[in-house]
């Protein structure tokens, strides 16, 4: 009988009967961070936008999805991988990116993501590797100059993006139509189903360049300082990110990926 109560108490102490930790990734402990994961997978898994001109867009005519963040997972990828090729891009949207990162469905999310004190409760961002500002985009025949012209107007959004929240605040009189992300927002504006589409400064500028009856107008009225989101926690991804983003500054080839998409040097704070 002792012999049988020793057996049993050594089963009940092994770690496999310990509940699981509700808040591990799919796929892996939630102390594993994504740099090891992927290494054990044998590729980096980014989530990055697919319709989003200049930072990430879906090329049709090769089926690449190409642009600023992609270049950017890219020298991560090869810092964490030794190639830049073992990398697996995951489309999401403003709406799905912090879903998917915290189900450990991506490593890490490149998509024109504002930092903000929010999703700093949900995520850990890295040092910012893009200035950006919230402006409005408007038919060239629009007699919309600003903020001050959107009373009574129809704004178009993007479902799960600051912009939404922030022409709320700083336009009451408006109407916010949302859309899932921003391909579909900039067809409604072409439609005429809004009078005016907001987003960064940036992500209305490759729009423009897509169609030339559109303008932008209003200045930048917010800051939007992009980050790449990490899950909460994970020391050695954050490190390596910020590593990366150091050294491409460094190294003149941050420079050369930003004046290659945006056709000029970026400005030095």
């Amino acid at each position: 009988m002792l012999v049988m109560s020793v057996m049993l108490a050594a089963c009940g102490s092994k770690e496999t009967d310990k509940p699981a930790d509700a808040n591990a990734p799919a796929g892996g402990s939630a102390e594993k961070s994504a740099v090891a994961a992927a290494k054990e997978r044998g590729k980096l898994i980014i989530g990055v936008k697919y319709d989003t001109n200049l930072f990430g867009k879906k090329d049709p005519a090769d089926g690449q999805v190409k642009g600023f963040d992609i270049d950017i997972a890219k020298a991560i990828a090869k810092k964490i991988m030794g190639d830049d090729t073992k990398i697996e891009l995951k489309e999401v949207t403003s709406k799905t990116r912090i879903p998917m990162l915290k189900n450990g469905d991506i490593d890490a999310i490149i998509a024109t993501m504002t930092i903000t004190e929010e999703r700093k409760k949900e995520v850990d961002f890295s040092d910012v590797y893009f200035e950006a500002g919230q402006s409005l985009l408007v038919p060239n025949s629009s007699a919309i100059t600003g903020i001050q012209d959107l009373n009574g107007k129809t704004v178009i959004a993007v479902k799960g993006s600051t912009s939404a929240k922030q022409i709320r605040e700083k336009a009451p009189e408006a109407k916010v139509a949302e859309y899932e992300n921003y391909a579909e927002a900039f067809t409604a504006l072409k439609s005429k189903k809004g009078d005016a589409l907001t987003t960064d400064n940036s992500i209305l500028l490759g729009m423009q360049k897509e169609d030339s009856n559109f303008k932008l107008v209003g200045g930048l009225f917010t800051d939007e300082p992009y980050g790449i989101a990490i899950r909460k926690g994970d020391a050695e991804m954050l490190k390596v990110v910020n590593e990366t983003l150091s050294e491409m500054k460094s190294s003149g080839e941050y420079d050369k990926i930003y004046e290659n998409w945006f056709g000029e040097k970026p400005e030095k704070k």
